[in-house]
């Protein structure tokens, strides 16, 4: 896992990233701990598939994808649907990672499309290629 921690340690080291233990993110999982297990998920996918995805930006918007800073779990439950954490949260966690950590257009989109198809605006758009052909970079 070295790998993993020399492009996710800047991030994970962040005591504004370290805020998300503050936060639930499903039951009594933290956002921090929500976010690592996506991050360690996506690196050993990438990893075991040999995808060979660019690991900054893939490291990065796992982490950061669900970077809103608030609890959801006391939101109004009667507002519009399309109002909903699962439909605004992307955009909220995107806003704050540029503020908080200047992510890159390509680690924006990782983000904004997560929950893509219920935000189905922010298509995700990483390269499809043939089954012969390796990527370079798995976010576009």
């Amino acid at each position: 896992m070295q790998e993993f921690e020399k492009h996710a340690s800047k991030i994970l080291n962040d005591p504004k990233f370290r805020k998300l233990e503050e936060y639930l993110a499903h039951g009594k999982i933290s956002l921090l701990e929500h976010s690592l297990d996506v991050a360690k998920a996506a690196y050993r996918i990438n990893r075991d598939l040999k995808l060979n995805c660019d690991l900054d930006t893939l490291l990065t918007g796992a982490l950061l994808h669900d970077y809103y800073l608030y609890d959801w779990h006391h939101a109004r439950l009667f507002v519009n649907i399309f109002k909903m954490h699962g439909y605004t949260h992307p955009e909220a966690a995107r806003n704050n990672a540029v503020r908080d950590f200047n992510i890159d257009l390509k680690t924006q989109k990782v983000i904004s499309s997560h929950m893509w198809p219920l935000t189905f605006r922010h298509f995700p758009s990483s390269r499809k290629l043939p089954s012969s052909a390796v990527p370079t970079s798995c976010a576009h």
